[in-house]
């Protein structure tokens, strides 16, 4: 656990309403009084009312990149610190503000594993857009979502990569905060997300890190703008305590690929580890896993970097790494030799188009809540057969009637619920748009 610094020079604590008010008046906190905050939240002694009234302060006043700093070194040291050395291969790890339909992740660990960087990840709840990575490989029978830290290191040792829920021991102040921000509006505060972002990846034993930051109505960030400073916050203060940090601002205005739910995600993740898939995730896995091997020095240029992710992807060696960490996290790896044995609702529907035209604009969250009253049950798990499939895109021509998406279902009730978010997530129009950008810049 956390090991306590001591100053040379004594610290004399300040009250909790003095540093509240230091804050709320735009002042800059020490060193010190960051350590003695994160210090006092780990020890339970911040009541929460004030820790909440900080955290109010934070999001209006913000913080330094030295403040930031400080705030994510300490939330890391609060927790276990895992200890990679022993592995010799690079540590890179991926963290992205979470989106609709994006299997990234998913691809992006064996792909790494496969070009020989291990890729130590740990899934937090700030990385999903309702429906997890987790809640996505459930789908697979006996996929067990948890390690022990012993298991975790042995594991990254032999295959590479892993899928596993956060360990609580990783971050505790983090956790702890993160559910109060949770409760007061605080979630899109940049350097509260900075700070608990770093301080889970690089507890997890990473060398460096890229950042996935999404924006639009599929993302928590409605903003391009406020997505930029997010990159550029991250990045900066991960250079500051010597990580390597790129991050790509990504859009998420439309699902990413064709399919939304958790086995169709998880058969569609299955089909870019073959090298196949939608044009628009294949592009994404391409940057991103070129970004990985370049960050670990596996590959020095841009084209030595794109040809050895897209090797990796046609010779089958990323879809083998996929299956050694799916066995040995003890699931059922005959799903991915033969998808056809994942779960399959009883009932597949279209959404038809109401009229004729172009898809002018998606709301993907739309979506995403139309997945969830699909696909929740009474028992808070998903089921692995429901989801939407063959979506159409941004600028894409249709006919009166013609399907929008294909509706997987087994409940008729839910299904009709799930209409009213599905049919009001699509706008069509007479003139074709043109298509979003998917890459809006990548900062370095």
């Amino acid at each position: 656990m956390r090991k306590k610094i001591i100053s040379a020079r004594k610290f004399i604590k300040p009250s909790f309403s003095h540093l509240v008010e230091k804050k709320r008046d735009g002042g800059e906190f020490s060193d010190q009084e960051i350590r003695y905050i994160v210090d006092s939240i780990l020890d339970d002694q911040l009541p929460e009312y004030q820790q909440s009234a900080l955290a109010m302060a934070v999001f209006f006043q913000g913080m330094s990149a030295q403040e930031t700093a400080v705030f994510a070194e300490e939330m890391m040291l609060s927790g276990e610190v895992i200890d990679l050395t022993g592995i010799a291969r690079p540590k890179i790890d991926k963290y992205s503000t979470g989106g609709v339909g994006d299997k990234t992740t998913l691809v992006l660990g064996p792909l790494a594993a496969a070009c020989g960087v291990v890729m130590p990840t740990m899934n937090g709840v700030d990385e999903e857009h309702i429906i997890s990575n987790l809640d996505k490989l459930s789908s697979i029978p006996n996929f067990n979502p948890v390690l022990d830290l012993d298991g975790f290191k042995a594991q990254l040792k032999t295959v590479g990569c892993t899928f596993i829920r956060q360990d609580p021991e990783i971050s505790p102040v983090d956790a702890k905060f993160y559910k109060l921000r949770q409760q007061t509006g605080t979630i899109p505060s940049l350097p509260l997300i900075t700070g608990s972002v770093l301080s889970r990846k690089l507890a997890e034993g990473a060398e460096g890190l890229v950042i996935d930051v999404k924006w639009g109505n599929g993302s928590f960030i409605k903003d391009v703008e406020q997505a930029k400073q997010l990159a550029r916050s991250i990045t900066r203060v991960g250079r500051s305590m010597k990580r390597r940090c790129v991050a790509l601002v990504t859009d998420m205005n439309q699902p990413l690929g064709d399919s939304v739910g958790t086995a169709l995600e998880v058969k569609e993740a299955i089909q870019l580890l073959k090298g196949e898939g939608p044009e628009d995730l294949q592009e994404l896995v391409l940057k991103l896993g070129m970004e990985i091997v370049r960050l670990a020095g596996v590959a020095g240029s841009t084209l030595s970097a794109k040809q050895t992710v897209q090797r990796h992807l046609k010779d089958g060696s990323a879809l083998q790494k996929f299956k050694d960490m799916i066995e040995a996290q003890g699931g059922d790896t005959s799903v991915i030799d033969d998808p056809e044995k994942f779960p399959t609702a009883k009932h597949v529907r279209k959404l038809p188009a109401p009229k004729r035209g172009y898809v002018h604009t998606i709301n993907a969250g739309l979506i995403a809540e139309g997945v969830q009253k699909l696909a929740m049950k009474e028992d808070g798990k998903y089921d692995p057969a429901v989801g939407v499939s063959e979506i159409k895109k941004v600028g894409t021509q249709v006919k009166q009637g013609e399907p929008l998406m294909m509706i997987h279902y087994n409940d008729e009730a839910k299904m009709e619920e799930a209409l009213e978010y599905l049919k009001t997530a699509y706008r069509l129009a007479p003139k074709r748009p043109n298509p979003p950008e998917l890459i809006v810049e990548r900062v370095a």
